[in-house]
């Protein structure tokens, strides 16, 4: 097989990108060691920025995302003692909607037949070819064949563990990570959120975050030590656990229910460079990872999409091959100012094991002056809305 570009993933970073080249008339292939249903079960973010929502108008596959996502105007801090509220619409002119990202990577999948956009599920043992030529190549297995596909770009969209990253060879490559000591157990049920917005709480016992995905559907979490195990959480030990550090308030409105899925999700600020080298791309989360805090993973893979796409459409359409030497700069420079933000929450709303009274004198001081100052407030909207692209 034979096109321009080779799209390794079918998460929601591979399939968007696939459909903003099918609309300029880019040919491309999307391949997915997974099937369909294993990529539609995964439970990830929810909270979208304007670059995403952007990004789906432009493709006309926004329509269930503006009849069932949630505009949220603000979100709350909790210090234990109050909400501050960052009232985003206000201080930015701007909004995030709520909308799951399983939803995104269904309307991506559900478009692909009728687009044209062919997706490749079950393809195993993919490997990278020639990427540092003008012809590179993919290989990959399917029902006990190997198969090759030759491109002109290849763009890894695979993850973190996928095969695209560690192509690159490690004399050219850089990188950052800052583990966690912690992880963040989710739970996710069909009951009523506990509040119109989102609520991020630093209590003594530790981080949580009420979150939701639809009016009937909410998200809960709870930061753990790792070497926690999910067993050892019962529905009623979150529950409990929840009303506790989420404060009196949210805690009387929170409806208890049955679990449909949980979890223990460890955390992580990882940045990998360059995301280019040669004819291979690099998008999401193959490249970068950010703590859920603040909710930029979904959305920083949409802005890699968005430079990746328009830098492809101009080489092939204008012959501008510019724009693809300077992707990685472009985007990286939007990623570490991502990475920041999410590394900057996670240190104020989280206790830390190594963290003594003065660490913690220093966040009760940062919540105070944001609860006081509209210039800090509006530096956090603008960060949590999306900074421009």
């Amino acid at each position: 097989m034979k096109t321009q570009v080779a799209i390794i993933g079918a998460g929601p970073a591979g399939l968007l990108l696939g459909h903003l080249l099918k609309s300029e008339g880019v040919d491309c292939v999307v391949l997915e060691r997974q099937t369909g249903d294993y990529v539609l079960g995964r439970i990830r973010a929810g909270v979208l920025e304007q670059i995403t929502v952007g990004l789906m108008e432009r493709l006309g596959l926004d329509a269930r995302l503006k009849a069932e996502g949630l505009v949220e105007e603000g979100f709350n801090l909790a210090d234990g003692e109050r909400l501050i509220r960052i009232d985003v619409a206000n201080l930015t002119g701007k909004t995030v909607v709520v909308y799951g990202q399983t939803e995104i990577t269904k309307d991506l999948m559900d478009a692909a037949p009728s687009r044209g956009l062919e997706v490749i599920y079950q393809a195993g043992d993919v490997g990278l070819h020639d990427i540092e030529s003008e012809a590179p190549y993919v290989t990959y297995t399917k029902d006990g064949k190997e198969e090759r596909i030759d491109a002109r770009f290849i763009v890894g969209c695979d993850g973190f563990h996928g095969p695209s990253r560690k192509a690159i060879p490690t004399s050219v490559a850089r990188e950052f990570e800052r583990v966690y000591p912690f992880g963040w157990l989710g739970i996710l049920a069909d009951v009523p959120p506990c509040n119109h917005e989102l609520i991020y709480a630093n209590h003594e016992r530790g981080f949580a975050l009420a979150s939701m995905r639809s009016h009937t559907r909410s998200r809960y979490y709870v930061d753990v030590p790792l070497t926690e195990k999910i067993e050892d959480w019962s529905d009623d030990r979150v529950w409990d656990e929840l009303a506790i550090r989420l404060g009196p308030d949210a805690a009387a409105n929170i409806t208890r229910g049955p679990s449909i899925e949980k979890s223990i999700a460890p955390l992580r600020s990882y940045v990998f460079e360059p995301m280019r080298h040669g004819s291979l791309l690099l998008c999401g989360d193959a490249a970068h990872i950010v703590p859920p805090t603040g909710a930029k993973g979904l959305n920083l893979a949409a802005s890699d999409v968005h430079y990746a796409a328009d830098a492809l459409v101009g080489f092939f359409r204008r012959a501008d091959n510019d724009a693809v030497i300077g992707y990685s700069a472009k985007a990286l420079a939007r990623v570490w100012k991502s990475e920041r933000f999410s590394w900057s929450l996670t240190k104020l709303m989280h206790r830390f094991p190594e963290d003594g009274p003065f660490e913690r004198a220093m966040q009760v001081a940062e919540l105070d002056y944001i609860a006081t100052s509209k210039a800090a407030q509006t530096s956090i909207a603008e960060n949590y809305v999306g900074l421009p692209v």
